[in-house]
């Protein structure tokens, strides 16, 4: 019932994200630059919230605009409503509705769905990644130098010793294609889908990469933190891989050369 309902709640809060698009709506901003939330933001968490209670009442519930809604549960929902909203405040259609499911601290569920280009991807922990019901796996490449590349900027960050911009300027310097499309858990689903060979960012909360990393691990990937350690979406560093990639693409985040 888990999987239906994580189904349910994600195609709910996806039929709020295509009524609002390109009608006008309320936007607000967050602490820092251009960090926006709308109102569609709140109304499509709100649709998923109430799915969940409806099914899971004493169910945990971690969510980007709402915030923490605690219960003593071994299960936690953790919920983007729309992950990429400055695309979807912009009428740019790369923007998604995130849901993951943790057991007792481990991530056993994940759906991302982009409504606008109809692709869901789904994983479960120990059963494989699929997208629309289409089994996927991550790409075969096995050189950085001719990999496909994707990250994001955080809206703020310090101007530190390989931070985002100076990890990017030795990618692209070196010819490596680096996508930026503003929704990491897009940017996840197109590793897992072998779209795209790594990804990695520097800062990211819980809900940006809770189901997305799930799908890349169970679409054969490797996802981990910056120092190659078990990936927790608790913290704020993330490189995911087709695995065959991985050792190069930390070595270049953490000041290597290439």
């Amino acid at each position: 019932m888990l999987k239906q309902t994580l189904l349910k709640a994600t195609e709910a809060a996806a039929v709020v994200l295509k009524e609002y698009f390109d009608k006008p709506f309320v936007v607000t901003n967050k602490e820092g630059v251009n960090n926006l939330v709308t109102e569609v933001d709140h109304k499509s968490e709100q649709v998923i919230i109430d799915v969940i209670k409806q099914d899971f009442p004493s169910h945990y519930i971690l969510s980007e605009e709402a915030g923490e809604l605690a219960q003593d549960s071994t299960y936690k929902w953790i919920i983007d409503p729309i992950d990429g909203t400055v695309n979807y405040a912009n009428n740019i259609p790369i923007c998604a509705v995130s849901i993951g499911i943790e057991k007792d601290g481990e991530m056993i569920l994940g759906a991302v769905y982009n409504p606008f280009i109809n692709e869901l991807f789904f994983a479960q922990k120990g059963f494989g990644a699929s997208l629309n019901d289409r089994k996927i796996n991550v790409s075969e490449q096995t050189d950085l130098d001719k990999a496909c590349l994707v990250t994001g900027f955080p809206y703020t960050y310090l101007d530190a010793p390989n931070g985002p911009l100076q990890v990017f300027d030795k990618l692209i310097r070196k010819g490596i294609p680096v996508r930026r499309l503003g929704s990491a858990a897009i940017d996840l689903c197109w590793v897992a889908a072998g779209r795209f060979d790594g990804f990695y960012e520097h800062k990211l909360q819980a809900w940006d990469s809770a189901a997305g990393f799930l799908i890349v691990e169970e679409a054969g990937g490797t996802v981990t933190d910056f120092k190659g350690d078990y990936y927790s979406p608790y913290q704020p560093h993330i490189c995911a891989t087709n695995g065959k990639i991985h050792g190069a693409l930390l070595d270049v985040v953490n000041g290597g050369t290439l």
